[in-house]
């Protein structure tokens, strides 16, 4: 849960470091008025930031020495997932900076990759020396292969053919009551819901695993010869998400003493796999470059649509929309 939002935190200040530049047109060569502007204002945002993710985070836990921590299949590894993402379009907005500001298309490439790199490995080292937590090798792997998605692609094809999205939406959960191992204390999916992701919308967007749903949006009109017909904005989208999880390794918590668990029978955690439709915002047919440019930031996310569900429960299903 913790991680997600640190993750998705980070997305967000990789927007907030790149969305005025996005509005305004690339210089040709290198503008140094531009250039300072950019490294004065990520500067300051990455340390403002860092400062503040510890006293929300990490101030009031107990420290430690620096150690690592296994959390191999913690969440169905949809954490892991969010890392991947997250790093990928913090390599993807930190490029487009740097192209605003004039770099040539390597250096710029390269901008990317290291600022999204940074921006991610604090968050493992503030992890690493926390008692609660710890560095995650496995989150640093997920991240390299996020930044290296985004460098691959822009080297090669000088453009994401292969966008990385996510997808969730406010679910609601069942007020059946739940009683705990003594058969004394009482509560509810709703209420263990509320405390892992929260109640507003913005945080359950964030924290809710159960509800999200992380994509590799392909764009097909891309992959074929040239001049082809097939629609140059249709992608076709591959998602994986993961339901029935309260709790990081299973679902079994302790509230005020009592201790609570689910029963597997009743809330299997399992693994969903989907395949359906996207929009390429950036591809749609407007010649202006500012909405373009707000467009390009809105396609982080990806839009609801129909969905076939494939699951580690032997399931197929049919979604007529999926968020």
């Amino acid at each position: 849960m913790r991680s997600v939002l640190k993750v998705l935190s980070f997305l967000v200040l990789g927007q907030c470091l790149h969305a005025q530049s996005s509005f305004i047109v690339p210089a040709d060569t290198l503008n140094k008025k531009r250039f300072k502007t950019a490294a004065v204002f990520a500067g300051t945002t990455y340390t403002g930031f860092s400062i503040g993710l510890y006293h929300a985070w990490y101030k009031d836990f107990e420290q430690a020495p620096f150690h690592f921590f296994d959390d191999w299949n913690e969440w169905n590894n949809m954490d892991k997932m969010g890392h991947f993402y997250t790093a990928y379009f913090q390599g993807v907005l930190c490029y487009k900076g740097a192209r605003w500001t004039g770099l040539n298309e390597r250096r710029s490439i390269w901008t990317g990759i290291l600022l999204g790199t940074l921006f991610q490995s604090t968050i493992e080292v503030m992890d690493g020396f926390s008692e609660k937590w710890g560095f995650s090798v496995y989150d640093v792997a997920y991240n390299i292969a996020g930044v290296t998605a985004f460098g691959l692609q822009q080297n090669y094809w000088k453009e994401q053919r292969i966008q990385f999205k996510v997808s969730s939406y406010s679910r609601p959960y069942s007020r059946v009551p739940i009683l705990a191992r003594s058969g004394q204390e009482i509560t509810s999916i709703e209420n263990r819901a509320d405390q892992l992701f929260g109640n507003s919308f913005a945080e359950r967007f964030l924290k809710d695993y159960n509800a999200q749903t992380l994509w590799a949006s392909v764009n097909i009109h891309s992959f074929l010869p040239e001049h082809n017909r097939f629609p140059k904005w249709l992608n076709l989208a591959l998602g994986t998400g993961s339901e029935n999880m309260f709790g990081g390794f299973e679902n079994a918590w302790e509230n005020n003493g009592a201790v609570f668990e689910l029963s597997e029978t009743s809330f299997p955690r399992y693994r969903q796999f989907f395949i359906g439709l996207d929009v390429d915002l950036t591809r749609l047919p407007i010649d202006n470059y500012y909405w373009n440019s707000l467009l390009s930031i809105l396609n982080i996310f990806k839009l609801p649509g129909p969905a076939i569900e494939f699951n580690t429960l032997g399931q197929v299903k049919f979604h007529l929309i999926h968020f």
